[in-house]
């Protein structure tokens, strides 16, 4: 033909023989041509698809999968071992991370029934150099190398796009949780994330450490990069294709969002990527039952949980280093040396303070704070004695006050994370003595020189209003009134608007008892003679009930301000005076009698005070409060039943997997960009959308309307 014989080693060539039924030996050089694809390497999108499917009909005769994995490993650990790796090396481990990562993906997700079969181990044929692989199986190599590499190895412009590309690759690896039922069982099949539970405590530490300063240094694409052409042109719809990236709108892998002209692209891609692996590694729990036969390896959305009593689940180590981490003093430049220092976590808590409030607005940073303010104990001390605790709650509280755009589960995580910290009374005495000049975001009332308090107040009624009237969920109501509970006895100058917001909360629970109670006295006539109207009655009756408790708590607050804190508080004090007739209807009854008492105690100690200084003509507000301000300081309490006074503090149920492994993974699937073929997710209801959910919220959404009738 007048031309240069062609080589045999084109993309078509080596893909079709990777997924074809010819078994390779692992010393072959086919591995080395096949890992070093280069970046232009274009293929169609079908023949990638059709491509993954051949490698799922004949990886259990060739083993390709393991043999590949066997050799990304070898490529980092080679990486890891050599100083000075040019960065055309690190371009070709991209290449390969790439490469296997798409295939990997298709094989977890293509899983039948929800049982993936990996093949990870090589037949007795294939000779493994024990130097390298040792007792170690594929799984624990590829874990160990990945994670190793990712931890050891210092961010540079050079290696920025390998670290993102590890990153994804770990959450790709350990996504075979998808297919597992909402409940951990003993025949769940994880061998990636079971692997990244068997490494060392030394490089489990180091893992988390270093995932967590990715998170706080927050590094950034290196746009400066000529070397690496993965960027978009300019071009909206045009991107230069590689095998990893040329089947992009089947398996989405990362580069397609470095450069997304979405607002909702990722920025900082290393963070996120590098917090979303930390998320699915503390909250994994293997189940380590003994003598528990499973009867049926069947998995579903819907399959039922392992018998509670006699299960166990065996340690995460990274859950434990994350809550025995404490604080180092670092600057930015030294954060490298803190990842291998020794076996102990050590982080910069101010930086990590300060980062996670700049990125509250995002859910997962909102799941991170739960982790580490519930778990550990030194960085909840370190919370507690800060200053400046608007830092974190502002935005916590923004978040809340804008509930339509978040999840339910945000809400309750933001609610008890709130709830955590007021179980502490130096936090609840601080929030009172921060003054907020205004609140910007608060539209229904301009709140200047409010206390954080007095907004807390403010935003938790607020909640607790919505909830009443839409939501109607118990578990959330409690949170809100336990943490206005706890609060209560340290409150300090609350402010005219967060009075009247509590008392108007007492008002609207008492109309909605009023209202229950009058047609279920009105059913438990009739229900003896009309059997069809008991099962109404008696939810009507468990309704009420609920009611009664929540009324309850509501004046216990009350009262805990009046107790302990009426002297400093001399605007709720006024409240109570100016809705004095809210109070009235319940003061015989006998479940709030002794509650109302007390409350009666204060108004008639305050009325008495009016009434000495009669003035012709009618009282103005400021005159009334004047009034009540200087009587204050003569307030004795000697008069008032005394209460216990109440004390919440929130503990993780029994098993607290069920709700935070599929909480994780869906977080994980709306934020990366990552596509998972939905019907293969037996994690989590497959028809739940996993796409940006932090663009609305399941069941009824938020409205300003819904907060101005209290």
């Amino acid at each position: 033909m007048g031309a240069a014989p062609s080589t045999p080693y084109t993309v078509e060539h080596l893909v079709g023989t990777f997924v074809g039924d010819d078994s390779l030996p692992l010393s072959s050089d086919f591995w080395q041509k096949l890992l070093e694809l280069p970046f232009d390497a274009q293929l169609p999108s079908q023949q990638v698809h059709e491509a993954c499917q051949l490698l799922a009909k004949n990886n259990c005769k060739t083993r390709h999968l393991a043999k590949i994995l066997f050799h990304l490993a070898c490529y980092l650990q080679e990486s890891m071992s050599t100083s000075g790796v040019p960065p055309l090396d690190h371009e070709k481990a991209v290449n390969a991370v790439c490469f296997t990562s798409v295939f990997l993906k298709h094989l977890i997700e293509s899983a039948q029934d929800g049982v993936v079969e990996l093949y990870l181990s090589l037949h007795d044929n294939d000779s493994i150099p024990k130097s390298i692989l040792g007792d170690q199986t594929i799984e624990i190599l590829v874990m160990r190398n990945v994670l190793n590499f990712i931890a050891s190895v210092d961010l540079s412009p050079n290696t920025y796009f390998l670290h993102l590309e590890l990153l994804n690759f770990t959450i790709i690896a350990m996504s075979t949780q998808l297919l597992c039922g909402p409940s951990p069982r003993s025949n769940d099949v994880n061998p990636f994330l079971d692997a990244a539970m068997a490494l060392d405590g030394h490089l489990v530490s180091s893992v988390v450490c270093k995932l967590l300063l990715n998170y706080i240094s927050r590094p950034r694409v290196p746009f400066n990069r000529a070397s690496y052409p993965i960027f978009y042109d300019g071009s909206e719809n045009s991107m230069l294709k590689r095998v990893g990236s040329a089947a992009a709108n089947i398996v989405l892998l990362p580069f397609s969002y470095l450069i997304s002209s979405s607002s909702e692209g990722s920025r900082d891609p290393i963070a996120d990527s590098s917090l979303h692996v930390l998320l699915v590694l503390i909250h994994y729990h293997k189940f380590a039952s003994e003598g528990y036969s499973v009867i049926e390896n069947q998995v579903s959305a819907s399959s039922d949980s392992l018998p509670k009593e006699g299960t166990h689940f065996s340690d995460n180590p990274y859950c434990k280093a994350l809550e025995h981490a404490t604080a180092c003093e670092l600057d930015r430049v030294e954060f490298e040396d803190n990842a291998h220092s020794d076996q102990h976590v050590k982080l910069p808590f101010s930086l990590l303070f300060d980062t996670l409030g700049m990125c509250l607005a995002d859910e997962t940073a909102v799941l991170l704070l739960y982790s580490l303010l519930q778990g550990n104990s030194t960085f909840l001390e370190y919370v507690l004695v800060r200053t400046d605790l608007d830092t974190l709650l502002m935005p916590i509280l923004e978040a809340l006050y804008d509930a339509r755009r978040r999840t339910a589960n945000q809400i309750y995580m933001l609610l008890i994370i709130l709830l955590i910290l007021s179980q502490d009374s130096s936090f609840n005495a601080g929030v009172h003595k921060l003054i907020l000049p205004t609140v910007p975001w608060y539209k229904e009332r301009l709140l200047l020189q409010s206390s954080l308090g007095s907004l807390m107040v403010i935003i938790l009624i607020r909640i607790v209003q919505y909830n009443l009237s839409k939501l109607r969920d118990v578990y959330l109501h409690t949170t809100c009134l336990a943490t206005l509970a706890n609060m209560a006895p340290h409150v300090h100058h609350l402010s005219p608007y967060a009075s009247q917001r509590l008392v108007s909360l007492f008002h609207m629970l008492s109309r909605k008892y009023n209202k229950l109670s009058d047609p279920r006295d009105k059913k438990l006539n009739d229900a003896e003679n009309n059997s069809i109207e008991i099962s109404s009655f008696v939810d009507m009756s468990a309704e009420l009930h609920i009611y009664t408790d929540f009324l309850r708590l509501v004046l216990e607050i009350i009262n805990a301000i009046l107790t302990y804190a009426l002297p400093r508080n001399p605007e709720v004090v006024y409240a109570i005076m100016h809705k004095e007739d809210v109070f009235q209807p319940f003061k015989n009854h006998p479940r709030f009698s002794e509650l109302i008492e007390n409350i009666y105690t204060v108004l008639e100690f305050f009325n008495s005070r009016m009434d000495a200084q009669r003035m012709d003509g009618g009282w103005s507000v400021n005159e009334v409060l004047q009034v009540v301000t200087v009587n204050c300081r003569s307030w004795r309490v000697d008069g008032m039943k005394m209460f216990t006074q109440l004390h919440f503090t929130y503990e993780q149920e029994s098993h607290p997997e069920e709700f935070f492994i599929p909480y994780v993974w869906k977080l994980v699937l709306s934020k990366c960009e990552f596509e998972f073929n939905a019907t293969a997710i037996n994690l989590f209801p497959a028809d739940i959308p996993t796409k940006k959910l932090d663009n609305g919220v399941e069941g009824n959404t938020f409205q300003n309307s819904d907060f101005d009738q209290v």
